[in-house]
């Protein structure tokens, strides 16, 4: 036993039984990792008798190309080669709040919240989620003020399997009684989560649209109003359905496939498809251009309770600012793209870092100067028709007018000189935001899909790089200067006691220098 236990110290040591082993020094024979049938031949050399690998190769762009085939109905199919085992597949549909004029407005809320029910040929949905989880796949739907998408990731062995179920979950839906009402209830919630959300930005963004856009298309309610949850059944949603989810208005799109596959399957599910609401034509589209009206809506309200807990958010005020700029269509809308990335801002809490955007304009104009604002981001929402740069900032409300002079400030500041060294600098992070973006699977199938749908091809990543390589100096400030000639769009959140009249805003905005008039007051 004691002998046992010396011999296995002595391994442990690295001494053998004989005495010990050099560390160092040529040794007389190394055996190799590789195998028995191959023990001398070291893993940096190829095995012989072994056939020759063959790796993809990408021959220039082609590999890269989005294929679109039209068929017969109208309906559009495009793809995107991507390498993977798993693929992202759904319609997009030119459909969305925009479009609910002659409507009760959330009607594309409701459609979102049904998505995925029951169908013609899925009596729930829970049959629906097991019918993806064989192939591994997972489902959502989301709607726009101009779009709503269905999509779905899974295996790309499933293909044919995902574009029948898309097919039913767009054209079938059976809308029940009981969907219905338990839709009504998510609405409610949603809502109501909206409003005491401590992240304003939603509502303020729903706000600015309002405003820019009173009573017209991309200006009107995204969410379903509160009045109108009760008055949305059956009939509504089928007389909406009946006009915009047409094969002309739709855009099936595939990320990871094949495109012949893909259109074959188009052509069995959706080529002859009769949808649950009769196969009569749109009767009623609304083709309204939106009109830029400018204005200010303002919600009053105690923001004091709105994040309670041992260290809440100080009750701040919240206002967005905005100006018309362009639709994604023109030529100005990459300028406009890196105006809004020199702008940059964020959260006076962000944390910094390259390609964080400590070095955009809000940062080092407006947060690393006015310690007591809160935030001041920049944001641009783009249509087919129209467009909107605006501004968001926050502070305490006893300081809302000296915000909104800073805020003013710097847009008078957009249409001034423009340094190379900023400029540059923007134009690297959008494409670098661009290209780190793309290299996900959803985010290439909705760039696939809007594109289609919009302009019924899809420019490349590489593409849009060169253009945005070619805007220069002069360019940032045609499309600031011109954009400052508009009226501007005005959101106010909270205590907006000391908010600015709207004319007093405007004429800052038409000023030289971006400030506000004095006031002056008999009694204090």
């Amino acid at each position: 036993m004691a002998a046992t236990v010396l011999v296995a110290a002595r391994l442990l040591r690295g001494v053998g039984a004989g005495g010990p082993r050099p560390r160092f020094g040529p040794s007389a024979h190394r055996q190799f990792s590789s195998g028995g049938a191959y023990p001398n031949i070291p893993l940096s050399s190829p095995l012989p008798g072994v056939p020759k690998p063959v790796f993809a190769t990408v021959d220039g762009q082609e590999k890269f190309e989005t294929k679109v085939t039209r068929l017969d109905n109208g309906l559009q199919v495009a793809s995107q080669n991507k390498f993977g085992q798993f693929c992202t597949v759904g319609i997009l549909i030119n459909s969305g709040s925009r479009y609910e004029a002659k409507y009760f407005s959330g009607i594309a809320h409701f459609l979102e919240k049904l998505a995925f029910s029951s169908t013609a040929r899925f009596d729930n949905k829970d049959e629906i989620l097991l019918t993806l989880e064989k192939h591994g796949g997972i489902c959502d739907c989301q709607t726009s003020r101009d779009t709503t998408m269905y999509a779905v990731s899974a295996d790309s062995k499933g293909l044919d399997t995902v574009v029948g179920l898309l097919a039913e979950v767009t054209l079938h839906p059976r809308l029940t009684d009981e969907e219905i009402e338990m839709t009504r209830m998510a609405v409610q919630f949603e809502l109501e989560d909206l409003n005491m959300r401590p992240d304003p930005e939603p509502l303020l963004t729903e706000m600015i649209h309002e405003a820019a856009y009173r009573g017209n298309t991309v200006g009107l309610h995204r969410f379903c109003p509160s009045e109108n949850i009760a008055k949305i059944d059956r009939e509504v949603l089928h007389s909406y359905l009946r006009n915009y989810y047409t094969p002309d208005r739709m855009v099936l799109a595939g990320v990871g496939v094949e495109h012949e596959h893909l259109v074959e399957c188009a052509e069995k599910y959706l080529l002859r498809a009769q949808p649950a609401w009769g196969s009569a034509g749109a009767v009623e589209v609304d083709r309204s251009v939106a009109q830029y009206t400018g204005g200010i809506v303002k919600l009053e309200r105690d923001m004091s309770n709105v994040s309670l807990g041992p260290t809440p958010i100080p009750e701040l005020t919240h206002i967005m600012v905005g100006l018309e700029s362009c639709s994604f269509l023109e030529e100005d809308f990459i300028p406009f793209a890196v105006l809004n990335m020199m702008m940059g801002g964020g959260g006076s809490f962000s944390a910094g870092g390259p390609g964080k955007g400590m070095f955009s304009r809000l940062y080092l104009n407006v947060l690393n100067r006015h310690h007591w604002m809160y935030n001041a981001t920049s944001y641009h929402h783009s249509y087919e028709d129209t467009g909107l740069l605006c501004i968001h900032a926050s502070a305490d409300p006893r300081q809302v007018r000296e915000m909104v002079e800073i805020i003013t400030k710097e847009f008078i500041l957009m249409g001034g000189a423009v340094d190379a060294v900023e400029l540059e600098r923007a134009k690297t992070q959008l494409m670098s935001m661009l290209m780190m973006n793309l290299e996900s699977r959803p985010v290439i199938f909705e760039d696939v899909g809007r594109q289609v749908l919009a302009t019924r091809s899809r420019k490349l990543p590489h593409e849009l790089c060169t253009l945005i390589c070619n805007v220069k100096p002069e360019d940032v400030r045609r499309v600031a200067s011109k954009m400052l000639r508009g009226k501007p769009a005005v959101a106010a959140l909270g205590d907006v006691t000391n908010l600015p009249t709207y004319e007093h805003i405007q004429a800052a905005l038409a000023s030289r220098d971006g400030r506000l008039p004095r006031t002056y007051r008999l009694f204090r």
